[in-house]
């Protein structure tokens, strides 16, 4: 018999979040109150959806107590441990419930503006319900426990998606700049919802668009598609475990029955089959009757992996889900997996984390020490953080895969926090590549950006008949235009950031807020027009080696600009893997996941990127990217080699980039860490300020902050570090300040923001954020 409160707390999907306490109505009778149950509350005027939190016997003193209006559903569709993830984020980033469930639930399970159908032509509204009697609410309870009182929405459930159709350069006139603001936009973001489009840009969205439709410049559609996913970008061959794979994949699954939480990081060279392993410890775990999950750090890297997974574990069992699936699709999902059923395998992204799997028994984490798993923009986490609380709470198995792991996971795993399983070796009889340091101040460019022995090692490798792949992590085509009169670089407004030149659309791009200029520019130091591209980005990268190299070799790119509209990014993937080009070029996205066995040479235009970035991470995160991409090169039957172009190669980390020694950039790093006091021996947090520029009260405020900040670290057992201008002092028109945060445990971080949080109180001005473990501290 289900028992029913008298009071229910709800968690609101909006503004104010609450949880509010709320009086259980009359109707409908004999409801299943449980924590998860979707619901319609009054709020001020208004109406709001929710989601029940928590019940009590009494209501608060002194207050009276609204009852909900109506349920959203028979039965939960969001169950406890769903709820509880929730919280958790709650407690580590000091968000309400509410609004972190309103961030990750799929926007048709939060909406507020349902209508109920009754019957044939017999419809009820939401005013229509809050208006109803006694008599009426006893009928509609009657029919919905029935089943005959089905909830639908009054607007459409899906919201068109707008896209890109043509690649730059598109033929706008210059005084059409509403086309462009919407073409830049969408090329910018890759797709957007038409209602997103027009709340941000206007209600004459729509017309503009139908416009640009009629050129075939975009494409505006309603999307469903297979919950499946889209077929594989390169050829998938089934393998069976070698003996050192065998031998994984019998630790894993010792791990996975000992009927406990597991972590476990499995540490192999690029190459060493760990995908594999992954698939057959999944295997293993969906015929246990549970259910597993793959996550990649990239879209990209989560094609691949679906489509293996397919390849061995059947189609019907996998399902693939990402934050660009079109909204319908990503509906059906997360209510195909909240209902359960057959356990199946999802892969995708971070975002599938926040699916609401009814038993999770393997997540594995694929490239783990990738930075593209946490998010830290409007809801802060990292998803290791995510599937481990998920799999505690179930009793299963996390796996970190990588071949150059966090230095904090490998540090875990040597002091037996988690286990750890080796892949030594590569995959059948190949080797690791050669990798050679090519030193730019003695072998300089004479014309371009290859160095003669770069340029040499290509030309015999197109000889040869080999593939290459060029990596330079820079995109667009010049990253500063400079003006030739006064010498200073064009810069982003809202920023104060070089703006990056791109040739196809002639414009001056910032790649931080989107800001977009027609080029020719007008200086804004001396008024000068006259502007000259400085450096190299991938897209004149391609330029050049189009037209020095021979015509039958094929040049493709593969960046954020180039895989922007929809199957590009596979198009392009696909051309490379079936040999109908021999040289892709391109940014970091091809570091990650991609096997080419035809790839025998890999060049690393200017190694030297990242290296100056004021960030702790920063050697780390440069070792990890070179290693990485080196792993590209050698994966068939020819041996591979590497060419790494640096002007500063005396650095400690070349040693063990050519060596493949993680172990020994491990062993060095650790021990620099250890004496700066730098995680993992402390708990680091970053309290971000942003205010606008025009706000003079704003630095005024941040130093108040401070130095309450520094007075209450002395009690709590922390160091409070700043606050300093951030990195990026100007982003998107506000000023931005941070404070550093090194304590023994999250609690003292976590008491400091609160006590920032509070003397910011209501001034909505000032935007603070909190960041546990940053990954960028930029």
């Amino acid at each position: 018999m289900i028992m029913t409160p008298s009071f229910v707390h709800i968690a609101l999907f909006s503004a104010p979040y609450g949880p509010l306490t709320y009086a259980v109505p009359v109707q409908p009778e004999g409801l299943d109150w449980s924590v998860g149950l979707r619901v319609l509350v009054p709020v001020g005027h208004g109406v709001r959806a929710g989601v029940v939190v928590g019940h009590s016997s009494s209501a608060p003193e002194g207050m009276v107590v609204k009852p909900v209006l109506w349920p959203l559903e028979l039965r939960p569709l969001l169950k406890a441990d769903y709820l509880d993830m929730a919280r958790q984020l709650e407690l580590r980033q000091a968000d309400p419930v509410g609004k972190i469930l309103g961030h990750v639930i799929p926007r048709e399970f939060r909406r507020a503006d349902p209508v109920f159908e009754l019957g044939p032509g017999e419809i009820l509204d939401v005013t229509a319900l809050a208006a109803g009697g006694e008599a009426d609410r006893r009928a509609w309870g009657l029919a919905w426990n029935r089943g005959e009182m089905r909830v639908k929405f009054s607007r459409p459930r899906t919201d068109p998606i707008c896209r890109v159709a043509k690649d730059p350069p598109w033929s706008l006139m210059p005084a059409a700049k509403r086309q462009w603001r919407i073409m830049e936009l969408l090329w910018e973001r890759g797709q957007i919802s038409r209602s997103e489009l027009t709340r941000a840009l206007g209600r004459d969205v729509p017309t503009v668009l139908r416009a640009l439709e009629a050129r075939g410049l975009v494409t505006v559609r309603n999307e469903g598609g297979d919950d499946s996913g889209p077929i594989s970008v390169e050829p998938v061959v089934r393998h069976v475990p070698n003996q050192e794979q065998a031998s994984a994949v019998s630790a894993m699954l010792d791990l996975f029955t000992e009927d406990r939480p597991r972590a476990v990081l499995l540490h192999g060279v690029t190459g060493s089959g760990k995908t594999l392993v992954y698939l057959e410890t999944i295997r293993f775990c969906l015929e246990a009757g549970r259910w597993a999950m793959l996550l990649a750090p990239e879209i990209a890297i989560a094609l691949q992996l679906q489509a293996q997974a397919r390849a061995l574990l059947g189609p019907e069992r996998v399902l693939l889900f990402h934050g660009s699936l079109p909204q319908g699709s990503r509906q059906r999902i997360f209510e195909k997996v909240a209902v359960g059923g057959e356990p199946r395998c999802v892969v995708g992204t971070r975002s599938a984390l926040f699916l609401p799997m009814p038993d999770p028994g393997v997540v594995v984490l694929d490239e783990e020490h990738d930075a593209s798993f946490k998010q830290d923009e409007r809801l802060v986490y990292h998803a290791k953080d995510l599937a481990w609380f998920r799999i505690h709470r179930s009793k299963g198995l996390m796996v970190l895969g990588s071949a150059t792991p966090d230095v904090k996971t490998f540090h875990s795993s040597q002091n037996g926090a988690i286990a750890r399983v080796e892949l030594a070796g590569r995959v059948g009889p190949v080797t690791l590549p050669r990798v050679r340091l090519v030193d730019l101040t003695v072998n300089v460019p004479i014309r371009g950006p290859l160095s003669a022995p770069c340029h040499q090692a290509l030309m015999a490798t197109l000889e040869a008949g080999h593939q290459a792949i060029i990596m330079h992590n820079r995109r667009g085509y010049s990253p500063v235009l400079v003006c030739e009169d006064c010498n200073e670089p064009a810069r982003c407004e809202h920023c104060h950031v070089s703006l990056t030149f791109h040739k196809a659309r002639n414009r001056a791009v910032c790649h931080y807020c989107g800001q977009s200029v027609p080029v020719p520019l007008v200086c804004a130091s001396c008024g000068s027009t006259s502007f000259l591209p400085m450096g190299t980005g991938t897209e004149k990268l391609e330029e050049y080696l189009s037209s020095h190299l021979p015509p039958e070799t094929g040049v493709l790119r593969l960046d954020r600009d180039t895989s922007r509209r929809q199957g590009s990014m596979e198009d392009i993937l696909e051309a490379f893997a079936r040999g109908r080009s021999q040289v892709l070029v391109g940014t970091q996205m091809l570091s990650k996941g991609h096997d080419f066995p035809n790839v025998t040479l890999v060049l690393v235009i200017d190694a030297d990127l990242g290296l100056s970035l004021p960030d702790y991470r920063a050697t780390e995160r440069t070792f990890q990217l070179l290693v990485q991409v080196a792993g590209r090169a050698g994966r068939g039957a020819s041996p591979g080699e590497v060419y790494i172009q640096t002007r500063n190669p005396d650095h400690y980390l070349w040693t063990y980039v050519l060596g493949n020694d993680y172990e020994g950039f491990y062993g060095r790093e650790i021990g620099l860490r250890g004496r700066m006091s730098y995680p993992p021996f402390v708990r680091l947090g970053l309290i971000r300020f942003a205010y606008p520029v025009r706000w003079p009260k704003g630095q005024d405020l941040v130093e108040e902050i401070g130095r309450a900040l520094r007075d209450r670290a002395l009690t709590v057992g922390a160091r409070v570090l700043g606050p300093a201008p951030a990195p990026l002092a100007l982003l998107k028109g506000r000023l931005r300040q941070q404070c550093m945060i090194k304590a023994q445990d999250w609690g003292a971080i976590r008491d400091l923001y609160r006590l920032a949080e509070g003397m910011i109180g209501t001034e909505r001005r000032m935007r603070i954020v909190l960041d546990l473990d940053p990954v960028s501290m930029l």
